[in-house]
């Protein structure tokens, strides 16, 4: 093999990893097109899409107006205080939590928002790796950027998993208490907002004295 055969071999090859880092970099940096949703609601979101479970699908779609407003407060109480405030991301919650897990020598607490969780249920996956948490950063960044706080909420309130294959609020209300979500009390609010860090195992363990501490003091600030 000749020496420009060899350097022509090395182009090709400096070429195409720099190829291979670019489309890289431009899948973890470029954020989807969300203009669209200040109008319309998402058919179906990528955690809906990659649901396997033996349930059917249940989401349906309801305006803010029509969500009561305790669910509203409640879920803000339980999920993210500073939600109004922010700008996407809650940075002192992100340092306690850092704190914690480095006490516990684990990724033992989140800090997301709600606005973090909708950009992860809308574009992502529910897999935890390094590349997924940076494009929920710019996505969330964007979501703030050309959504006002009410319609993120609504978005959220719509689509966030409440169950086995159970999307949104209204699907919740159904599922869990046989009504529509405009219609939830106190109560039946607390009860939504506290099972959503894990809403598949408290569907089936709902008379855990954990749960129902959690639920009460969601209730007892409302």
């Amino acid at each position: 093999m000749t020496k420009d055969t060899k350097r022509k071999i090395l182009s090709a090859v400096i070429v195409a990893i720099g190829l291979f880092w670019m489309i890289s970099l431009y899948d973890t940096f470029a954020t989807p097109c969300i203009f669209y949703l200040n109008y319309l609601p998402p058919y179906r979101t990528a955690f809906m899409r990659e649901y396997d479970g033996e349930n059917k699908l249940r989401y349906k779609w309801v305006k803010l107006k029509n969500i009561s407003v305790h669910l509203k407060q409640a879920v803000i109480l339980a999920e993210d205080d500073q939600f109004f405030r922010h700008n996407g991301y809650n940075w002192e919650a992100i340092k306690k939590a850092a704190e914690y897990d480095w006490k516990k020598k684990r990724f033992a607490r989140g800090a997301s928002t709600i606005t973090q969780q909708l950009a992860r249920n809308l574009y992502l996956s529910s897999a935890k790796n390094p590349l997924r948490k940076i494009k929920e950063f710019f996505i969330a960044l964007k979501l703030e950027r050309e959504l006002p706080k009410e319609r993120i909420l609504e978005l959220y309130l719509n689509v966030v998993e409440w169950g086995d294959g159970i999307y949104g609020a209204e699907a919740a209300t159904r599922h869990y208490f046989s009504g529509s979500a405009a219609g939830l009390g106190k109560h039946e609010a607390a009860f939504l907002a506290a099972i959503l860090p894990k809403p598949k195992y408290y569907d089936k363990h709902r008379g855990g004295p954990y749960l129902q501490r959690r639920i009460s003091s969601i209730e007892s600030r409302l």
